[in-house]
């Protein structure tokens, strides 16, 4: 008797400590399970969330809330934006985000925040400093920007 597509699924699955379900077949090169579903390969916690939850809204990503991307346990996942998913890792947009002083250590805050023509927080204080330093070598140098 041939086995259903959810038996072939969750054989692929093992339970870790921490609640996930850590895919044990292929995983693509960014560390997410692959599976083949009706002749296609899909991401296994794609399968996962739509198996327990029904389809990801149009303009969603999943977002593994246990940071771990081989898990395909549907609890860990929820559908997010693209850019809450972006805020809830751990790369350069995310850090930025969370920052809440500026290496001087001045409030990225309040009226110290200075958001930039391109869109980056800017720390009013030390924009400040840098147009003094500028305009002093200007006057003194005429003008160099060494």
């Amino acid at each position: 008797m041939a086995k259903t597509m959810a038996e072939r699924f969750w054989e692929k699955a093992r339970p870790a400590r921490n609640g996930c379900m850590e895919w044990t077949a292929y995983r693509n090169p960014k560390g997410y399970g692959q599976f083949r579903a009706d002749g296609a390969m899909v991401l296994a916690h794609r399968w996962s969330y739509e198996a327990f939850h029904g389809p990801v809204p149009d303009g969603l990503q999943l977002d593994h809330l246990c940071r771990n991307r081989a898990c395909v346990n549907p609890e860990h996942l929820e559908a997010v934006t693209p850019q809450t998913n972006t805020l809830r890792g751990e790369g350069v947009a995310a850090v930025r985000a969370a920052q809440s002083t500026c290496s001087s250590g001045h409030p990225l805050s309040g009226t110290n925040l200075y958001i930039d023509p391109r869109g980056y927080r800017r720390c009013r204080s030390c924009v400040a400093r840098w147009q003094r330093e500028y305009k002093e070598r200007c006057r003194v140098r005429t003008c160099s920007t060494d």
